[in-house]
């Protein structure tokens, strides 16, 4: 029996940031009816952190697979509420802020923002030393003042809410559904550590 299609949905696309990379994959699986929007190099960074995506059973996963990334046209044909980009890397926000659309992550953000759909972009590089985690563990990273003034000029886009911590991303994804009148999964609980 096929799964009926609920829309409009999440979108989600993923960079390829190891930055909260793991909680960002939770909260995919408290959304339920979402796409996921992989870029390559979320693929990699699935692979190197030994992460599975376990989606739930009404998502849909897309891949960047094709150079002009075909479907970002579902936004065209209103199947999206609200488009998350998390976590994105200082890569994804400077094309972001310039208009580069040349991946599926940013040719998505790109072409929600010409649908007038909301998006909640959880930006990596947000100050100036931040402890992030690596395959290997935790690192220290030191943003450039170029990743910092791109993500303050994101801050300035219509439709787009920029948040800088994992509880930011959280209130901001629980209040957008709170707004559309739409469930969210329990949260699963914290690792150790």
């Amino acid at each position: 029996m096929a799964r009926a299609r609920t829309f409009p949905r999440w979108a989600w696309a993923l960079t390829g940031s190891g930055h909260f990379f793991s909680e960002s994959l939770a909260l995919i699986r408290r959304l339920g009816a979402v796409d996921l929007f992989l870029s390559r190099a979320a693929a990699e960074v699935l692979k190197m952190y030994r992460e599975r995506l376990d989606l739930p059973p009404e998502a849909r996963l897309f891949r960047d697979s094709a150079a002009s990334s075909p479907p970002v046209g579902y936004f065209y044909k209103g199947h999206y509420h609200t488009l998350v980009l998390a976590p994105a890397t200082s890569n994804t926000v400077a094309k972001c802020v310039v208009g580069i659309a040349d991946t599926l992550a940013t040719n998505v953000f790109c072409q929600a923002g010409k649908c007038r759909v909301p998006a909640i972009v959880f930006a990596c590089d947000y100050a100036p030393e931040l402890e992030s985690r690596a395959p290997s563990g935790m690192v220290k990273v030191y943003p450039r003042r170029i990743d910092l003034e791109n993500t303050a000029r994101l801050k300035s886009f219509e439709y787009t809410t920029v948040v800088e911590s994992l509880a930011g991303l959280e209130e901001a994804i629980a209040a957008r559904a709170a707004e559309l009148g739409l469930p969210l999964g329990p949260p699963l609980p914290q690792a150790a550590g």
